[in-house]
Formats: structure tokens, C-alpha cells, sequence
């Protein structure tokens, strides 16, 4: 039975979606644009909390500032003082790149995402008194980001109507044996057509991805004053999660932007996620104790009855992924014993006598299979037919590693509760593409040198006559 209304639930967002597609079909096609034109460029300021990120920081800053089609933007690389090897390729690109810099925090890490992000803000306050600038947008990125060139652009557009912009977020394309990667690719693919759009048309509250996401900066100036000048909470696990929250109650305007196609490919956040089953299940640990665990604990069930049930739709996966676990296991039972009944001739022992029974078992199985083809198509769009097929081979290995974090983070949280520490970071190892994935998202040397602020547009028409 509890599948059986799982599976009614999944349903939800999907009719959400059509009929919001329905009821705006021929509206606001300019916002479904991906060109931005004669837009005033607000001064937009990049957050990258950074912990033992050497490895990556400096590739993912010399090709994200190579491939941005904006030109009035800062990067601030927030780092701590025992991680010697990242302050220093921090060090360096801030002394490579006028537009880049260096925001130390004054203890030791690792402590939190949140409390990294609250020491950038601070640097950046500092910056903006030292060279009498103001950013009027903050925007979230982590060290493996790979930003879409146009993707500035669009929060830039959106911040005339919208105080917090969502740039979708998707994992970067990986081969068909790497199953726990392709997981992400699945989930997200199907997060991202469905869900978050789901979200905008229901009007209910748009979570940060942590990444792709833009703040107006009179959001994050009023939050620091509430909350003894902390943007984000240091103790949450998910601050994104809990600032997209905080933003829907507090009445300002979110924006989740539509997946849209443009000359560089798709316009969203691309990174890889974890690609081994041990760091996925601790990714994915510290996502369920931070949105279905910290934020029941702080929020409850409050607010209208559109966030109450996007809180239900986080939070059903601490019983529904070990629940599923379990009918994946009863499932393959029933298949060997069907096989092994059909071989010696013999009884099914599965065979249900209940009418009723064996028609709820029927519904409930349909509506699996059409959920598998759902999220097949949605992972054919993005990443094509030949990603799809493997799609039902996924879905268990992502049941079990949704079972185990479930576990894991209630074992986690009620422990921590128990003993009265805190919750800690459990920090993401990094990787980022070579240079062939991310060939799409080049431009020309001109472009490069004015968009990193090393000679100016008039300059460079002199250089050219």
C-alpha cells in the first residue's frame, strides 16, 4: 500500500507540469530565450568554498573565465589556513587574474560549507569598502563547476523579476559501465524536467542546487542582519536547501529557469559527481540528514499547503528508500521462485488468492514501469537513447545506495542528537574535465582578454585597426 501511494505521488509533479505547460504555452517565450540581449550588466560576484581543492581550482578558473560570455564579474575563493596546497593555487590565480580573488577564513577547516561561504561574504563586504565597488548579485558555484558561458547572462535577466535565479544543474556525461555516476545522470535529468518545474508551477519554494544559483543582494544583506550577520547557517549540512526555504517564506520572488539549448550545448551547471559507490552513499548521507532530517527539525511541517507537500516529497525518502529496497528483494525472490515453479512444475508460492490484492500488486507495478519509462525519457532527452536503456539496471543499484544513506543519515543525525556534537562536513572529493569535453564552451582569444579585465574593449578596437 505504501508503494502504491508513493507511486500516485510521483504522479503529481508530472500533472503539475502539463498543466502548467498547457496554461502557458504561448507565454513568456522571451524568458524561455537563452540569448540575452541589452540587458544592464549587474556586478555579479561567484562564491567557491574551497577545501582541498588544489587539484582542481585552478583548471576550473582559467576555463570558466575563458568560456564566460560576461564581463562584470568577480570570483572569490574562499580557503582555510591548514590547506597550504589550495591557498596556494588560490594565491596564484588571484595574481594571474585581476577579477579573481583570495577570501582566507581566520580558523582551520574543515568547518562548513556555510561557514566557508558566510567568511567569502564578509571578504567580499571588505573588498567593496576598499574599491568602492558593489556586487548586486551573489552567486554559488563549487570547485568542479564547469559554468555555461550564457549562464550569467541569464541569472542577469532574471534578477529583473526574480530576487533568487536557479540555473539547472547536470551531471557531465560519463560511460555506460560507470553505474554510479549514471545514477546522478538518471536522477538529475528527471529532477530537472520535472520537479523543480514542478515547483516553479505549483508556486512553492525553489531549493538552491548549491550551485547555478543567483541571490539579489538585498536577500543576503537582510538574512545576515537576522541571523547575527550570518548569511547561512554554519551548523546545516544543505544550506542551499535551507536559504531556497528561508527566500520562498520570507516573500520574495524565485526563478527556476527552464532547461533551454543554445550554441554551446544545453544551458545549465555541469560537473561530475561521485563515480564510486562508497562516495555517493556519503554524498548522499549528508543530503538526506541535512533536507529530510535538519530542515524537519527546524521548519516543521509551516507554510501553505504547496510547501508542506514539497516538504513531504524531500522528506518520504527516509521510509521509501529502505521501503524500496525491500521490493526490489521481493521482487527478484518472486522472479527465481517463478522460474524455478515453472521449471520442476510446481506452485508459485507468490501467487496472490486476494482479487483486491492482486490488483493493487498490478497498479502498483504499472505505475513503476511508467515511472521507469518517464525517467527514461527524460534521461533519452538530455543524454540521449543509448544512456536510457540503461535506466532499469540503474534503478536498483540507486535504490540500494538511497536504502544505506537513508539508514545511515537516521543513525547519523539521532546519534549526533544523542551526544550533543554537531553535525560535521563531509566534503565531496572533485574532479574536472579534460579539455575535449569542454571544447563546446570556448571563444575567442578577444573576448577572453576583455571578459578577464586584461586590456579594455576600446583597446583592443585600436589593437585590431
Amino acid at each position: 500500500m505504501l508503494l502504491l501511494l508513493s507511486g500516485i505521488d510521483d504522479l503529481i509533479p508530472l500533472c503539475a507540469c502539463l498543466h502548467g505547460v498547457l496554461r502557458q504555452r504561448n507565454a513568456n517565450k522571451e524568458a524561455a530565450e537563452t540569448v540575452v540581449t541589452g540587458a544592464r550588466e549587474r556586478r555579479i560576484a561567484i562564491f567557491v568554498p574551497c577545501w582541498h581543492e588544489s587539484a582542481v581550482i585552478g583548471n576550473m578558473i582559467r576555463h570558466n573565465l575563458s568560456a564566460i560570455r560576461y564581463r562584470n564579474y568577480d570570483f572569490f575563493l574562499g580557503v582555510y589556513p591548514n590547506d597550504p596546497p589550495t591557498v596556494g593555487v588560490a594565491t596564484q590565480l588571484s595574481q594571474e587574474f585581476p577579477n579573481v580573488h583570495m577570501a582566507e577564513c581566520p580558523h582551520p577547516g574543515p568547518t562548513s560549507k556555510a561557514d566557508c561561504l558566510n567568511w567569502i561574504y564578509d571578504y567580499m563586504q571588505l573588498f567593496e569598502a576598499d574599491r568602492q565597488v558593489h556586487f548586486d548579485t551573489i552567486v554559488l558555484h563549487d570547485a568542479e563547476d564547469v559554468i555555461h558561458p550564457q549562464a550569467l547572462g541569464v541569472i542577469n535577466r532574471e534578477r529583473d523579476h526574480y530576487a533568487m535565479v536557479q540555473v539547472p544543474v547536470l551531471p557531465l556525461a560519463t560511460g555506460f559501465a560507470d553505474v554510479t555516476h549514471g545514477v546522478y545522470c538518471d536522477e538529475f535529468a528527471e529532477y530537472q524536467l520535472i520537479d523543480m518545474p514542478a515547483r516553479q508551477f505549483m508556486r512553492s519554494f525553489i531549493p538552491s542546487n548549491g550551485v547555478g544559483t543567483g541571490f539579489a543582494r538585498e536577500i543576503l544583506t537582510t538574512l545576515a542582519a537576522q541571523n547575527g550577520h550570518s548569511v547561512f547557517d554554519p551548523s546545516n549540512l544543505t544550506e542551499d536547501y535551507e536559504i531556497g526555504v528561508s527566500i520562498h517564506a520570507a516573500g520574495y520572488k524565485q526563478r527556476f529557469v527552464p532547461l533551454a539549448k543554445s550554441e554551446q550545448g544545453l544551458v545549465a551547471t555541469r560537473e561530475y559527481f561521485p563515480r564510486s559507490l562508497p562516495a555517493a552513499i556519503r554524498q548522499r548521507t549528508r543530503w538526506i540528514t541535512g533536507i529530510a532530517l535538519q530542515c524537519w527539525e527546524r521548519h516543521g511541517w509551516r507554510g501553505s499547503w504547496r510547501t508542506r507537500y514539497w516538504f513531504w516529497r524531500d522528506r518520504k525518502g527516509l521510509i521509501s528508500n529502505p521501503l524500496s529496497i525491500v521490493a526490489n528483494l521481493l521482487f527478484l525472490a518472486g522472479v527465481l521462485d517463478y522460474l524455478a515453479s515453472a521449471t520442476v512444475h510446481r506452485p508459485w508460492d507468490f501467487t496472490v488468492q486476494s482479487r483486491l490484492v492482486a490488483a493493487l500488486c498490478a497498479i502498483t507495478l504499472a505505475l513503476q514501469w511508467f515511472r521507469q519509462a518517464l525517467r527514461m525519457v527524460c534521461v533519452a532527452r538530455i543524454f540521449g537513447w543509448q544512456s536510457a536503456m540503461g535506466v532499469p539496471i540503474r534503478t536498483f543499484h540507486a535504490n540500494v545506495m538511497n536504502s544505506i544513506a537513508a539508514f545511515r543519515a537516521a543513525h547519523f543525525y539521532w546519534s549526533s542528537r544523542r551526544r550533543r556534537r554537531s553535525l560535521t562536513w563531509h566534503k565531496t572529493e572533485h574532479a574536472y574535465p579534460g579539455r575535449d569535453s569542454l571544447h563546446a564552451h570556448r571563444r575567442e582569444l578577444a573576448d577572453v582578454l576583455i571578459g578577464g579585465g586584461f586590456v579594455s574593449e576600446e583597446q583592443m578596437a585600436q589593437a585590431r585597426s
